[in-house]
């Protein structure tokens, strides 16, 4: 099997986001919340990226930041693609009011703006990563609920899904064995949107306030910490912002390869 430059490239780039971020205690050279140096330090030999608005080793906030804001994307979309692609197999294989009833519940969630939802939601809830991981989640899921119900409809009608009907197989036989590997190829192209999707609500909520909360790092809260030195000409808010953009490079390189590869899975079983 031949890997193309691109899908090679982004692999290679979003492996190393992972693994530095399984590694943090490891390679971050200090404490999270240790303060190592004066505001705004610029870059040295001890402080690779210079230290923050605190006086904090940029590099070493970057390191578990990232850690933070990968781990609460990566929890966030593996919810929303589970719960989510579980409810629109099952509407689709259903039908009727079961459809019915998900759907509308679906649309009356997605009338109402995510981040303003998620916004409300956290001003009332004590702000921890699990709570964010689940409201993050569960208003994702209503996205992969919509995909999936879409796809699996069309499926329901092959002839395939009709024998096993009539064979009296059940709803977990059905969604799992006959749509879920016929409805791979779309879900894994958007599997990797949605992962970059949580990157940037989790860093949007932090930037607002109601994200991740000190002494925790993450990108978005690292970019509104040094916000302010910009007017001063101190790149300290860009590096994060920077680190962002290459993850969602990274991850959808990888992503359009692995969509290339499973698109053959979509005409049926074969």
């Amino acid at each position: 099997m031949r890997i193309p430059l691109s899908a090679l490239v982004g692999m290679v780039f979003t492996g190393a986001f992972f693994l530095a971020a399984i590694l943090a205690p490891l390679i971050a050279p200090y404490g999270m919340a240790e303060i190592v140096g004066g505001v705004w330090d610029p870059a040295s030999g001890a402080h690779l990226l210079g230290t923050d608005a605190i006086g904090r080793d940029l590099l070493t906030r970057m390191i578990y930041g990232g850690q933070t804001t990968i781990f609460v994307a990566s929890a966030a979309t593996i919810l929303s693609f589970t719960l989510g692609s579980v409810l629109g197999f099952s509407a689709a294989v259903a039908g009727g009011w079961v459809d019915q009833g998900l759907s509308r519940l679906v649309d009356l969630v997605m009338a109402i703006p995510a981040l303003i939802l998620a916004l409300v939601i956290l001003s009332v809830l004590p702000v921890t990563l699990t709570v964010l991981i689940l409201v993050m989640g569960l208003l994702d899921a209503t996205r992969v609920f919509r995909l999936a119900r879409a796809v699996a409809v069309d499926i329901t009608v092959m002839d395939y899904v009709e024998a096993a009907r009539l064979r009296g197989e059940g709803w977990g036989w059905i969604i799992f064995r006959e749509i879920l590997p016929n409805a791979l190829s779309p879900l894994v192209a958007e599997l990797g949107l949605r992962f970059i999707f949580a990157v940037l609500f989790i860093s949007t909520l932090s930037f607002l306030g109601l994200g991740v909360q000190p002494p925790l790092a993450d990108w978005g809260g690292i970019v509104k910490e040094n916000a302010s030195g910009l007017v001063y000409g101190i790149p300290a808010a860009l590096i994060p912002a920077f680190a962002i953009a290459a993850l969602a490079i990274s991850v959808n390189l990888v992503a359009d390869w692995v969509l290339s590869r499973t698109t053959s899975l979509k005409g049926g079983r074969g």
